[in-house]
């Protein structure tokens, strides 16, 4: 096993891995807007049902259509990004799909067809059930897109934090354990609660912006101001409880993958009573001499505040990149080993199971592969700069999230406090700003992702399975044909979305 893997062709992984990179930021496009309109369309619809006003009912049909036109772009990306498991990717498929399929399987089978049949009745229902089922379709509609993005969340989570599982060496597999454990960990809970809250934000954000345009245009004014209004209150709202829910990603992070909060923090030497970078000189294309540096030039940081952050105390200990290679001793008085370490442990991890399966299943290899197979991926690691991702693309992306969440606090406040003052339709900067708020939303949220997935590099599975020996044995010239034929066909439909947007924006409401 450990001779092919290591055969495989780097092009190959490279091609894999942008190929997998281009679907998933294209997915991430539409997916964070379904579910955010979800939540404004819904709030919209039960205001007609207990008004019985035919604004809200106008209202929601409106944003009802926007939701559409973008759900069905999230579910042909979405498709294709599960495909890539299988053919991209097949040997982590092997390795792990007794642990990762599940979650994938509940998604298709449960939440999926969930949010299908509800879709179909919130679409072509109105006149044919009950205000009261129209709306309860509606809500459910959203409801089983979070409850899909949750399964998804589930399985993203897992290749991070890996629990729940046990490694059977006569399959060559990765199996669950424990169900639970693995649908409920608690970095599952941490990373659904934040993506979810952040894809609030982006759809209160989408929502501010479109009615903004109308009252710079000064057309469907009500709509305007209604949609700002709840927009505003859901995204101020989702703004706050992504920062609180970031906070607790943050610790665990700090607990299960160290090396992406230093790559996040461009902490190469860690200590005690650490600050929070809030701004630094890092270079951001290259690479930093993290091996001899102290900390960037010019940095500027809040005092003890990376500490509270990452170990809830602010005297705590947070490991740097170079804590890290050399090994440390946590704050519980337990040492992490070196690079060095796990690198051997991963090798006799590999000569073990190698050995098991040439018919030496002794006493001996099973003690050795139940003792060491927590470092089995190190064994396929050469040398240290492989398991330090690139810095400075994790430290400004990081700064962008936070520091475009922080923006959006600020307006979402100031569009309620205008609203509150009747100034709303008047203050043509602000609508400017509104129309800010879309592209700013997204930067925003592909940068969290960014964050979340380059953080983790090299590791497909955190520890166990790195990038280089996941991939399928492909040719590297195949893949990148495939790569720039997807550029184009999700160009191609984002593109079509876009104009397709646009048309109904400009249409406006069916009055």
């Amino acid at each position: 096993m450990g001779n092919l893997l290591l055969a495989i062709d780097p092009g190959t992984v490279d091609w894999s891995r942008a190929q997998f990179a281009l679907t998933a930021i294209y997915h991430w496009l539409f997916v964070p807007l379904t579910l955010g309109l979800a939540v404004v369309m819904g709030i919209m619809e039960t205001c007609y049902y207990r008004t019985r006003k035919e604004f809200w009912r106008s209202a929601a049909r409106f944003w009802q259509r926007l939701f559409g036109v973008n759900f069905a772009m999230g579910v042909a990306t979405g498709i294709i990004l599960e495909f890539e498991f299988g053919t991209n990717w097949s040997n982590y498929s092997w390795f792990v799909g007794d642990i990762f399929g599940a979650p994938l399987a509940i998604e298709g089978i449960l939440a999926f067809f969930m949010e299908s049949t509800f879709v179909a009745v919130m679409f072509f229902g109105w006149k044919k059930v009950s205000p009261g089922f129209h709306l309860a379709s509606t809500w459910l509609t959203g409801l089983g897109a979070t409850i899909s993005a949750w399964w998804i969340l589930v399985a993203n989570a897992w290749m991070q934090y890996p629990i729940g599982c046990t490694f059977n060496p006569d399959t060559m597999r990765n199996e669950m354990a424990s169900f639970l454990d693995v649908a409920f960990s608690p970095f599952a809970i941490d990373k659904f609660t934040h993506t979810i809250t952040s894809a609030w934000l982006l759809g209160a954000a989408f929502t501010v912006g479109v009615s903004s345009w109308y009252l710079l245009k000064k057309r469907h004014t009500e709509l305007a101001v209604q949609s700002i209004k709840i927009g505003s209150m859901v995204g101020l709202v989702s703004a706050l409880l992504a920062a609180f829910t970031g906070d607790n990603s943050a610790y665990m992070v700090a607990k299960t993958q160290p090396m992406k909060l230093a790559a996040m923090e461009a902490l190469y030497e860690g200590g005690k009573s650490q600050g929070l970078t809030a701004a630094a000189f890092v270079n951001p294309f290259k690479q930093p001499d993290y091996q001899n540096e102290t900390e960037p030039p010019m940095r500027i940081a809040v005092p003890n505040m990376l500490s509270l952050l990452a170990t809830h105390s602010a005297d705590g200990y947070v490991p740097g990149v170079r804590d890290i290679i050399n090994g440390y001793t946590k704050d519980d008085g337990t040492r992490e080993p070196s690079l060095k370490e796990k690198m051997e442990r991963g090798r006799n991890a590999i000569a073990a199971l190698k050995a098991y399966r040439g018919g030496q299943k002794t006493k001996t290899n099973r003690q050795i592969l139940e003792r060491d197979m927590k470092y089995f991926g190190y064994g396929y690691i050469k040398n240290a700069e492989q398991t330090v991702p690139f810095i400075p693309i994790n430290f400004w992306a990081f700064r962008i999230m936070v520091g475009i969440g922080m923006f959006l606090i600020l307006v979402f406040a100031g569009m309620l406090f205008f609203i509150y003052r009747k100034d709303i339709t008047r203050s043509h900067w602000l609508h400017w700003i509104g129309i800010a708020l879309i592209p700013l939303a997204y930067i925003a949220s592909e940068s969290g992702w960014i964050v979340a997935e380059l953080g983790r590099q090299p590791w497909t599975i955190q520890d166990m399975l790195p990038t280089w020996t996941a991939v399928s044995d492909l040719s590297s010239s195949n893949i990148a044909l495939t790569f720039f034929l997807f550029l184009i066909l999700f160009t191609t439909m984002l593109a079509v979305e876009i104009n397709i947007m646009c048309k109904q924006i400009k249409k406006g409401p069916e009055l």
